[in-house]
């Protein structure tokens, strides 16, 4: 269990050690390092001895929604009180063993949904108008020789998006300034939602009624390969994936069959199942666009994402009251 002893008077927070799972940003490095005593262990030349040296005075894991916490790690620290996540993904982190601990979770919400919403239109808009193919046609000199290939229009297509949480219902807004038709799958319909977005009872519907799939959902058990070959058939050749949400929300494997053999028109992908690594055959394909995983990667966001991370970090052991508690 976590330690009852009183929080530090007067913010004094130098004393207590911390595991850095992960690089941070470099700002947000120093201040860890500037309050507290903290270990980096994706440095550790012999990551055992940090934990046998250092194991038992730690009592947070200060970690991303990438590098997460796993059960081994979390069970070899018996003072460990908190995990401080930067980032709102939880599916690398052990929930199930920081519950049975009591340990508190927390991440950092609230704060990306505008700048993901951003970067789905913004895979939508390139798939559909060719952008990335375009510039390197222009740059290449194709240009001088032949006509251009011709783009897809937005206005009037239907926006399909799997998980209408806050990122979703954000997605859905830019895709009705384009003019598109708004569909959506969720567990039950949103009660707030607007009453023309199009409510579809299961993946299936959404995505045959769709010309764009956007995945908006969190990576779990439950939404693991929930994109497999029978939901790219129905999206159809026509059809594109988009997905902000996580790499294990599609059958990696599946997409590039459907895109290979032309059953799925194009993708737009910010996240993958083995991140960094992408597969080759995806890589050589002109109807897809891939980003490195900045769905939320701008200043403002991750300046934002850091005043609260260190709000929940310094909150628990201050006041035991982190901002963004998830357990």
């Amino acid at each position: 269990m976590p330690d009852p002893r009183p929080s530090p008077a007067g913010g004094q927070t130098a004393a207590i050690d911390v595991l850095m799972v992960g690089p941070l940003l470099p700002a947000l490095a120093d201040q860890v390092r500037q309050r507290y005593r903290a270990h980096h262990w994706w440095e550790a030349a012999d990551p055992a001895r940090l934990l046998a040296e250092h194991g038992e005075r730690i009592r947070a894991i200060v970690t991303t929604a990438r590098f997460g916490a796993t059960r081994a790690l979390i069970e070899s620290l018996p003072r460990l009180e908190v995990i401080v996540s930067f980032g709102v993904g939880l599916d690398p982190i052990d929930m199930d063993a920081a519950r049975e601990r009591g340990i508190v979770v927390t991440n950092t919400p609230g704060v990306l949904e505008d700048c993901v919403a951003d970067t789905a239109m913004s895979l939508v808009l390139s798939v559909s108008r060719r952008i990335c193919e375009l510039d390197r046609f222009v740059r290449s000199g194709g240009w001088r020789a032949a006509t251009p290939p011709l783009g897809r229009r937005l206005a009037g297509r239907c926006c399909g998006i799997l998980g209408l949480g806050s990122i979703g219902l954000k997605i859905a807004r830019r895709a009705e300034a384009f003019g598109m038709e708004v569909a959506y799958h969720n567990r039950r319909p949103r009660q707030d939602a607007p009453a023309h977005y199009r409510y579809c009872p299961d993946l299936p519907t959404l995505a045959a009624h769709s010309a764009f799939l956007v995945l908006a959902v969190p990576g779990s058990a439950q939404t693991h390969r929930l994109v497999g070959a029978a939901i790219l058939d129905a999206l159809g050749p026509d059809g594109v994936l988009i997905n902000v949400a996580r790499g294990s929300v599609v059958d990696e494997a599946a997409l590039v069959d459907a895109l290979r053999d032309g059953r799925l028109g194009g993708a737009g992908l910010d996240v993958y199942q083995n991140e960094p690594e992408v597969p080759a055959a995806l890589c050589a394909m002109d109807n897809v666009v891939l980003l490195p995983h900045v769905g939320g990667s701008t200043v403002e966001t991750r300046q934002a994402m850091a005043q609260l991370f260190m709000r929940n970090l310094d909150g628990w052991f201050e006041r035991r009251q982190p901002a963004t508690p998830v357990t």
